[in-house]
């Protein structure tokens, strides 16, 4: 039962990191049909924000976290009217742009910070005893803090004006086009919104782990393997394939290595997709 718990536990907290990260992955595919190679930079810079807002400059950590996304989300609004506009639409266009992007962020970063390990202080110490069991704080704040993104990025898709004509561009672009939709705005929105969620992932998880130049390599392909195994462009099914996913690297991390999990991760998509060819949720086009 500990060790069940234990596993539970880091395995929510992965989860809904790579949920958030995966959701706005999707979210740009599905609005511009561009698969973002260089999201994982975005949740890169996300931890870098947080290393020097809150290591460096000694910012509250509530106020270098939300800072730290907004920053990251600053930039992608930038980026896209700068860099992906043109690409709507073009999937090989836009992911050779985002691969290039993803290259020059990483350099920029070595050549800022160097490419060594960069660590920062945990916001909270010490471990939760229930019965036999100890959670760790800072892993329990990090699953509440993305627990509440995750429902306010729900509500804001679901809910709320701009989340229905988020989905409705994503649906048929002409078709809200013909309605009075400005398309290019969204797009905009949608692609600063996917970079916000990108970067408060890794300003969450920077006093985690350590940090460095490449660590959203490994986060991409992740975040790849969860809208793939999910369903291109479907929300709901990012979710599930990212609980899938975590569950499954924790148990099998716990009980044998990493490297059996990352086998086993894609040996869960390719036997999916062999029964559903568009993922969990995706819909067949």
């Amino acid at each position: 039962m500990q060790i069940a718990i234990q596993i539970s536990i880091i395995a929510l907290m992965s989860a809904f990191v790579y949920a958030l990260i995966a959701l706005g992955f999707t979210l740009v595919f599905g609005i511009m049909r561009v698969v973002n190679f260089a999201h994982g930079e975005f949740y890169m810079l996300g931890a870098y924000a947080m290393y020097v807002l809150y290591g460096l400059l000694g910012w509250p950590y509530g106020s270098a976290l939300i800072a730290g996304a907004l920053l990251v989300g600053l930039a992608g609004f930038v980026l896209e009217r700068v860099l992906f506009r043109r690409f709507t639409g073009d999937e090989m266009g836009g992911m050779i742009m985002s691969l290039a992007l993803a290259i020059t962020l990483q350099a920029a970063i070595s050549l800022v910070f160097t490419v060594d390990d960069l660590s920062v202080g945990r916001p909270v110490e010490g471990a939760l005893q229930i019965g036999s069991v100890f959670l760790a704080l800072d892993q329990l704040y990090v699953v509440g803090v993305t627990l509440l993104a995750l429902a306010a990025f729900y509500v804001l898709i679901e809910k709320t004006r701009v989340g229905i004509t988020i989905r409705a561009v994503a649906q048929d672009s002409e078709v809200a086009r013909l309605q009075g939709v400005r398309s290019w705005r969204m797009t905009a929105l949608t692609f600063a919104l996917s970079c916000l969620l990108a970067g408060l992932a890794g300003a969450l998880m920077a006093p985690v782990y350590t940090i460095h130049p490449h660590m959203g390599e490994l986060v991409v392909v992740k975040a790849f393997i969860i809208v793939v195994l999910g369903g291109l462009g479907s929300l709901p099914g990012a979710v599930i394939a990212a609980l899938i996913l975590s569950f499954t690297e924790a148990i099998a991390s716990t009980f044998y290595n990493s490297t059996v999990a990352t086998m086993l991760s894609f040996l869960i998509v390719m036997a999916v997709l062999t029964v559903r060819p568009a993922g969990l949720m995706g819909r067949s086009r």
